[in-house]
């Protein structure tokens, strides 16, 4: 449902060290419902650099991430919209800010792990085997508990 209102102030930023809890409250309505897996309030403030957020009237109502593997790889991670603010163009807005950022950074390609392709197949990524995928796969997905029965779809953007 897309509740703005045109006299309401959007600004996507750098997320800050006081953002953290906002950005796992959000993200653990995701994973609660099994669309992201958890991350700690530990976690994200670690990574914190990495993440960057929405803020609609002095609430964060959207955040993303991008990390960096090595071969000029990055990766979509910790997207997630507020409920009462899905379907606002939210997260294609912060997509698209993190490919603008991956390109900043010199990245050819830029990956995502998702139960949405459709979502990012509109924004130019292409549904890819995940053994295309390395530097994800025998980096980080290899300790997740959902390695052997993982039932997310890779998608890829070449930038």
């Amino acid at each position: 449902m897309n509740n703005l209102r045109p006299a309401q102030a959007l600004n996507l930023r750098p997320a800050e060290a006081a953002d953290v809890a906002a950005i796992h409250t959000l993200l653990k309505s995701y994973s609660d419902r099994g669309n992201l897996l958890p991350r700690t309030d530990k976690d994200i403030a670690t990574n914190l650099t990495d993440f960057c957020v929405i803020v609609l009237s002095s609430q964060i109502v959207g955040c993303a991430a991008l990390e960096l593997f090595p071969n000029q790889l990055g990766e979509v991670r910790s997207l997630a919209v507020d409920k009462d603010h899905t379907n606002a163009g939210f997260g294609s807005l912060l997509v698209q800010h993190l490919i603008e950022e991956a390109r900043q950074r010199g990245l050819s390609r830029l990956m995502a792990l998702t139960y949405a392709p459709e979502f990012f197949h509109k924004l130019g990524f292409r549904t890819v085997p995940k053994a295309t995928l390395p530097e994800k796969v025998w980096g980080i997905c290899v300790r997740c508990y959902k390695f052997y029965n993982c039932d997310e779809i890779a998608v890829l953007l070449y930038l």
